[in-house]
């Protein structure tokens, strides 16, 4: 793990969860694997804040447990899912884009408590929606419960893997730690519940104290609440499944840049239909039909069964072969292919590092630093002196440009010796592009940006607290006020508690966080990017 990840990580659990569980998941990210004694002596705090910190990490799949064979339970941290908090904000978008407004709050509800049962989400999403809407109108649970149907049928949440029964024969002491599992055909069956009722708007503050002490009373008398339905079945925002609708989105955009839009949507039918049984780690999609894609195009497209068939060969015979003809039946049977890799001719731009190197050089080195490397990478193999002459760049500025890339290591050197002593005059210096390489470079550069960005909107936010805070309690009492039915003269008086040139401070701290939350996102994008392409490839024989 490089230091950029651990200090991102650092930043992102401190932002998220506080300053306990920072250093607790700090320290797993620095030593490994390790048992809670460990754990405890190292952080320097009590073991019950250690305790509570590594459930608060248990609980949003941040750190993971394992028997030892001495009977030992060692913590490990996540590294690569604590950086998944990062995207949480376009998982979300992406969920509001697909299935809307519930959509949208259900899985910021999972993501926010890491794993919730159905009816409590369903219960929590009402609520908040009837926060929303005019007086008098609520959201009935059973429009919440079937969006959430249909986020479990598209595979977007999951189960969580569970304690199994132990026979009750078996008189074995319990283990340490419970070994959690679930079949993979349960994994996003969702139970029946018969969830009745309506959102409440939130209560006064007497009212929810009143409803506090009474929950309070009825605790110490030994009753007990009803319990829920589905007790005990857990359900978790599934990240991969989100992944695989970003890479199908880079898809479909490549082929309506590179074709039509009805290309596009045949593509995005193809995917589709196939997204809930593809595996997020194959190669291409289930083969289908071009009668079932005929059946599966939108409404919106009329066009006829031979037209269509004339779309999948223009796609299957296009050199860059998004699509693939897998055979006859069924009036010929077509995949779409899902990954790539550095030889990959059929890589599309959009789930490629290459735009991203090249954008680097022209920021850091200049545009004649750009040609060299598209010309690097289109010919692979290069002499100093080819590149000269393919370039059309005095030798001395292609020399100099040649070594700033080869010592940013996005280039490198290739010695091809004519004879076996390596002599420097009988020996071809070659230069090319390792893409693996200059794409991990860039990886560790994108890591390095979003931390010293959220760095920099701690700084900004730190600078202003005072301000914030006067600004926080200054819409608190005006929300007191419209809520006790004050007059206009009065609310306007409470406005004027902060100044112009105050009102002005806010605004240019409100106008420079979400810029830095914009650059957050877009980093991320690239991040995305290149961890795919990474893992790919990684990945291919």
């Amino acid at each position: 793990m490089t230091q950029a990840e651990l200090r991102l990580c650092s930043l992102l659990l401190q932002e998220h969860f506080g300053e306990i569980v920072e250093k607790v998941g700090n320290s797993l990210l620095r030593t490994g694997p390790r048992p809670l004694r460990l754990l405890v002596g190292d952080t320097g705090l009590l073991p019950d804040q250690v305790k509570k910190a590594l459930c608060v990490l248990i609980q949003h799949n941040l750190v993971r447990y394992e028997v030892q064979p001495r009977g030992s339970v060692e913590y490990e941290a996540q590294s690569e899912r604590i950086l998944r908090i990062l995207r949480y904000p376009r998982y979300i978008y992406t969920a509001k884009t697909l299935y809307g407004d519930p959509g949208e709050l259900l899985v910021e509800e999972l993501l926010l408590h890491g794993h919730l049962p159905m009816s409590c989400a369903v219960a929590r999403v009402a609520d908040r929606l009837t926060e929303t809407m005019e007086e008098g109108k609520t959201m009935d649970y059973t429009e919440v419960s079937s969006t959430f149907v249909r986020l479990a049928d598209t595979h977007f949440i999951q189960r969580c893997p569970i304690v199994p029964e132990s026979p009750q024969s078996t008189k074995a002491p319990p283990p340490p730690a419970p070994a959690l599992a679930i079949d993979e055909k349960d994994m996003y069956v969702v139970p029946r519940l018969s969830l009745v009722g309506k959102g409440k708007r939130r209560h006064s503050c007497n009212e929810e104290e009143e409803g506090e002490h009474k929950a309070k009373r009825q605790k110490q008398e030994g009753g007990t609440s009803e319990t829920p339905p589905d007790d005990g079945i857990y359900w978790q925002v599934n990240l991969e499944r989100f992944h695989q609708h970003f890479r199908d989105q880079a898809l479909v955009n490549a082929v309506a840049s590179r074709m039509d839009q009805t290309s596009s949507e045949v593509v995005r039918t193809m995917l589709r239909m196939s997204e809930v049984t593809t595996a997020s780690g194959a190669s291409h999609t289930q083969p289908l039909s071009s009668n079932e894609i005929f059946r599966s195009l939108p409404a919106g497209y009329n066009i006829g069964k031979q037209v269509l068939d004339q779309y999948l060969a223009l796609l299957a015979d296009d050199p860059l072969e998004f699509v693939g003809k897998s055979g006859d039946s069924g009036g010929g049977t077509y995949t779409v292919k899902v990954t790539w890799g550095p030889g990959a001719s059929w890589a599309p731009r959009s789930l490629f590092p290459h735009p991203s190197l090249i954008l680097l050089l022209l920021h850091r080195f200049g545009s004649r630093c750009a040609r060299i490397f598209r010309l690097l990478l289109r010919k692979k193999h290069l002499e100093q002196k080819q590149v000269e002459d393919f370039a059309m760049i005095p030798a001395k500025e292609a020399k100099d440009m040649l070594y700033r890339m080869l010592s940013e290591n996005l280039v490198s050197l290739q010695e091809i010796p004519k004879t076996p002593d390596h002599a420097p005059s009988r020996t071809f210096y070659l230069y090319t592009v390792n893409v693996m390489a200059a794409a991990r470079m860039l990886l560790h550069r994108c890591y390095k940006s979003v931390a010293n960005l959220m760095e920099r909107r701690q700084h900004e936010m730190q600078e202003n607290k005072r301000l914030l805070d006067k600004s926080q309690r200054v819409e608190a009492i005006l929300a007191s006020m419209q809520a006790t039915g004050a007059e206009a003269a009065q609310l306007h008086e409470v406005e004027e508690m902060i100044t112009g040139p105050e009102r002005q401070q806010l605004e240019t701290l409100k106008r420079n966080v979400n810029k830095i939350d914009a650059s957050e996102n877009q980093v991320d994008e690239t991040i995305f990017v290149l961890e795919s392409f990474i893992e790919s490839t990684t990945k291919r024989p």
